[in-house]
């Protein structure tokens, strides 16, 4: 099989604060911005990776979600437990230092983890997790 990754999903609950986070400080390119108010489906990547994309979406914006659903959706997101991405750089310490330098809530520092990796940890403006894994 020839299969890729070609898009992930995270969710927003301010197109505007999720775009600045991840045009602005994680430096990723728009590709597309679709809709208007709250429910923008926007999407974003690395300029150099064209075939692989985040999209950041409405939670919930289906119309088959119940009121329950998306008010538990809302509680998980506004505790960080709904979405989450890892990425990866080849110079973690550089990218913390940038991307905390932009106020961004740091979760970890860089760190050397037990299983063999080192990583940190950021929270993006929706709560979403966003871990970046050093390559060796």
């Amino acid at each position: 099989m020839d299969i890729t990754i070609h898009t992930t999903v995270l969710p927003h609950d301010d197109p505007e604060t999720s775009l600045a986070f991840y045009r602005d400080v994680l430096g990723f390119e728009v590709r597309s911005d679709v809709g208007r108010g709250a429910m923008r489906w926007i999407t974003v990547g690395p300029a150099d990776q064209p075939g692989t994309s985040i999209l950041l979406a409405p939670p919930a914006a289906d119309p088959g979600v119940t009121d329950d659903e998306r008010r538990t959706v809302a509680a998980m997101m506004a505790k960080g437990t709904y979405g989450w991405i890892l990425l990866a750089t080849r110079n973690l310490d550089d990218v913390f230092d940038k991307v905390r330098a932009r106020d961004a809530e740091v979760v970890q520092e860089p760190t050397e983890q037990p299983y063999g990796v080192r990583d940190c940890a950021f929270r993006d403006p929706a709560g979403n997790m966003v871990r970046i894994q050093e390559v060796r």
